[in-house]
C-alpha cells in the first residue's frame, strides 16, 4: 500500500470557481493630462533625484513631477 503525500500548498476539498473581479492591466494605468515644460534645475538637485530614483527603481522625472504635484495640491487648497 502506498502513502499519499499531502502538499500543504495545494487546495483540499471541493473547489468552487469564482468570477474574476480584477480589472485588466490597461484599466489600472490612469492616464493623466500632462504638458511638456522646459525647466532649468541645479546640477545638485538633478544629481539628488537621479540617485534617489536609482535607489527606488523609478524615474527621476516622475519623482520631480510628483513633488511639484503635491506642492501645488497642498497650496491650491489654501487659496
Amino acid at each position: 500500500m502506498s502513502k499519499r503525500t499531502v502538499d500543504a500548498d495545494m487546495p483540499a476539498g471541493k473547489l468552487t470557481r469564482i468570477k474574476n473581479v480584477l480589472p485588466p492591466p490597461e484599466q489600472l494605468v490612469m492616464p493623466e493630462e500632462t504638458i511638456k515644460v522646459t525647466l532649468l534645475l541645479s546640477k545638485a538637485s538633478v544629481k539628488f533625484f537621479k540617485h534617489q530614483a536609482t535607489q527606488y527603481r523609478t524615474k527621476y522625472q516622475r519623482m520631480i513631477r510628483e513633488l511639484v504635484d503635491r506642492y501645488a495640491e497642498r497650496y491650491a487648497k489654501g487659496s
